[in-house]
């Protein structure tokens, strides 16, 4: 049966193994766990290696599937290479990206500075492209094989808080569109997810210290999302579920984008 068909649930399909930056927490780490629940194996990468290691861990004692944690700064280029080869002797086959890694700055336009660009663009942005580059021969090995890239609403949005940040986060956009139309001739999907507000430990800080229902008054559903409720739609676009989606941009936000409370 074909699988245009074929209408069985295929979240777990295929069930090659997934990469995922910024794996130990927030976003990542339930992306991790939406797939590990539906058998894939994942390679949790995060600047903490000891985060990463204890959450691949608690993923193999939760669902069984195999995981490995590598501790690892993306901003580093070299140690992309041995990473890569670390996942894949642990791991393989390979056959999905995850870059969800990130970090946020909060001076606004006084607080740019050549290393805090650089810091932010080269965690953002740079991985995605290379990650890509250095997993073609991974990928092409393995039909179904798709990219997911944690983008925000912030690269629709604007805000004045974090210019670096919107920057790489729109950049993300248009390089998943760019990526999209080159890897569709190796039969590769890409796609991103730009979440609204979810309830992160990137985003917890700025919810301490505004007033108490601050965000929430913009969103339509009323209330932050949870890191789970993002995983799932990445659990989503890695799958066959998904197969004629390529250079989407899936908004996941409770309505923020399209709300005009104020």
């Amino acid at each position: 049966m074909s699988r245009s068909s074929d209408m069985q649930p295929a979240l777990g399909s295929p069930g090659t193994a997934v990469l995922i930056t910024g794996g130990a927490s927030g976003i990542g780490l339930a992306s991790a766990r939406a797939l590990a629940a539906v058998g894939r194996p994942v390679a949790l990468w995060d600047i903490n290696k000891t985060k990463a290691e204890a959450g691949a861990a608690a993923i193999t004692a939760d669902y069984g599937v195999a995981t490995l944690g590598v501790g690892i700064d993306l901003r580093d280029l070299q140690a992309l290479g041995p990473a890569l080869t670390e996942t894949r002797r642990a791991l393989s086959p390979i056959g999905g990206l995850v870059h969800s890694a990130g970090i946020v700055d909060v001076g606004s336009l006084d607080g740019v500075t050549p290393e805090s660009w650089d810091d932010g663009i080269n965690t953002h942005l740079r991985p995605l492209i290379l990650l890509t580059q250095a997993m073609m021969e991974d990928f092409r090995a393995n039909p179904g094989s798709a990219i997911v890239a944690i983008a925000s609403i912030n690269a629709t949005l604007g805000n004045a808080a974090n210019p670096i940040y919107t920057a790489a986060k729109g950049g993300m956009l248009s390089l998943v569109r760019s990526l999209a139309d080159r890897l569709a001739t190796d039969k590769i999907r890409i796609n991103s997810v730009s979440p609204g507000m979810v309830l992160t430990p990137m985003m917890q800080p700025s919810v301490d210290h505004f007033p108490k229902g601050y965000f929430e008054k913009r969103i339509l559903m009323e209330r932050l999302g949870n890191p789970s409720e993002i995983g799932r739609v990445v659990r989503f676009l890695l799958s066959d579920e998904a197969s004629y989606m390529t250079a989407a941009e899936v908004v996941v936000d409770g309505g923020n984008i399209s709300s005009q409370r104020i």
